[in-house]
């Protein structure tokens, strides 16, 4: 069927609000929205992210609040990330074993306070324990050493798993570790957890906001490009998807997100999976600049920009924004 002006008029569903609601293709809700937020020792501490405006560290307590916030506003789930203190930080990252550590501690106080109102997240990885920087162990070589360190990923999982996660999210990108979580947590007794892996987690430049808030950036020795993906590979981020589901991972992650929405298209056109976007630090910090620069709203930058991931076909998206969102999406 063909259709042509004048039968055709397309701005006739646009030329109310009511009619542009009724017509509306993409949906943008609160429960939509993953409310990353950064775990940092003390209490009744509150450290803003000079990188991140708006941005904090919270301890424990500060934590156990902002999610009782996500459950008020709707919002169904937080990802934490802890920032490490430095005398605790080690080449072989012990201290993700320690069921006493920041973000096993910060996850009993959400539970805690919130019961099971809100969903914890929480990132599978070294580099917030590590006094190198590298998301898994460095080997004589100055390579990171992939069985080796998905070995100590299923520790810190289970570790994670114990304290009360929900989500287990493998963010380091070694080849096979999703399955060996999955049988660690069907094994050990928490078959009921569910892994959202970070399958198609790019070498980007856009993290350097989030490396400052855990503490890793001027930790880091080299890069990240033997085990996260190039970002002129799109192809491989499927591959990597595949797998992933393979061995077990309930939901998976593309990240970052914007620069990356091809590849959440695809992912969600090729599998019966959700997709969750993750809208970075660097992305983030951009609106904030560009807000205060005078490029456009604040307000109305931050949710077009979602409203692009939800349309791209991301079942959600972690987002910074997630508190600001969901009170405008709230009215």
């Amino acid at each position: 069927m063909t259709r042509s002006f004048p039968n055709t008029r397309l701005r006739r569903t646009r030329s109310t609000g009511w009619s542009r609601a009724m017509h509306r293709e993409t949906m943008l809700a609160p429960a939509d929205l993953i409310w990353p937020l950064f775990v940092t020792e003390g209490e009744g501490v509150e450290e803003s992210v000079a990188a991140l405006p708006g941005v904090s560290r919270w301890s424990v307590d500060g934590i156990a609040k902002r999610a009782r916030e996500a459950v008020d506003l709707g919002i169904p789930c937080i990802a934490l990330f802890p920032n490490t203190p430095a005398g605790k930080r080690s080449d072989d990252g012990a201290e993700a074993l320690n069921p006493d550590n920041l973000m096993c501690r910060a996850i009993r106080a959400v539970r805690d306070a919130c019961g099971h109102d809100v969903g914890i997240l929480t990132d599978v990885a070294l580099d917030p324990y590590t006094s190198h920087g590298q998301d898994g162990l460095v080997n004589e070589a100055g390579y990171v050493a992939n069985d080796d360190t998905v070995a100590v990923l299923v520790d810190q999982a289970m570790n994670q798993a114990a304290a009360g996660a929900d989500i287990i999210a493998p963010s380091d990108m070694m080849d096979g570790r999703v399955r060996a979580i999955r049988m660690a947590l069907e094994m050990g007794g928490h078959a009921e957890v569910q892994i959202m892996a970070y399958a198609a987690k790019f070498a980007s430049a856009f993290y350097g906001p989030f490396r400052d808030a855990v503490g890793s950036r001027e930790r880091l020795a080299g890069d990240k490009s033997t085990y996260q993906m190039d970002p002129a590979n799109g192809g491989e981020a499927l591959a990597e998807v595949a797998m992933d589901i393979a061995e077990g991972a309930d939901s998976v992650i593309v990240k970052p997100g914007l620069a990356y929405l091809d590849i959440v298209w695809r992912v969600r056109e090729r599998f019966a999976i959700p997709v969750f976007a993750y809208q970075v630090s660097g992305e983030y910090a951009m609106i904030e600049a560009g807000a205060a620069a005078g490029v456009g709203d604040r307000d109305a930058l931050l949710m077009e920009k979602l409203l692009a991931f939800k349309r791209a076909g991301a079942s959600g998206v972690l987002t910074y924004h997630a508190p600001v969102a969901a009170r405008l999406l709230n009215g």
